[in-house]
């Protein structure tokens, strides 16, 4: 499986197998036991998606970062992956750490697609 590279390919590639909504619902999961007070309705667009998972991460660096690891751990995001980013400017970061929280959430999806 080659992974999407930005976060129009993963929506792109997602819409294309039918699995968007199982992607947003794999994302609600992992929030939920992440114990992370957002949940998405599985009609939301994917702007609205990134827009709001990206406030959130943001807030969670700046005000609850024991709460922002645990999220990372929960959705599984390689530890190696977060190290490569630039810590610098936190609204970057956020933006980075969305993509790879979605990316994770589209591999579980599409492994639990194509081995189901």
């Amino acid at each position: 499986m080659a992974l999407p590279v930005n976060f129009e390919d993963l929506i792109v590639e997602a819409n294309k197998l039918k699995l968007y909504k199982q992607l947003i619902i794999q994302l609600n999961k992992d929030l939920l036991f992440a114990n992370i007070d957002l949940e998405f309705n599985e009609d939301t667009l994917p702007t609205s998606l990134k827009l709001v998972l990206q406030d959130t991460v943001f807030q969670l660096i700046q005000h609850k970062f024991s709460d922002y690891l645990n999220l990372l751990y929960q959705v599984d995001v390689a530890e190696k992956k977060v190290r490569l980013l630039d810590g610098e400017d936190v609204v970057k970061l956020s933006e980075d750490i969305t993509f790879l929280i979605l990316q994770r959430e589209w591999q579980k999806v599409w492994y639990k697609e194509k081995y189901k």
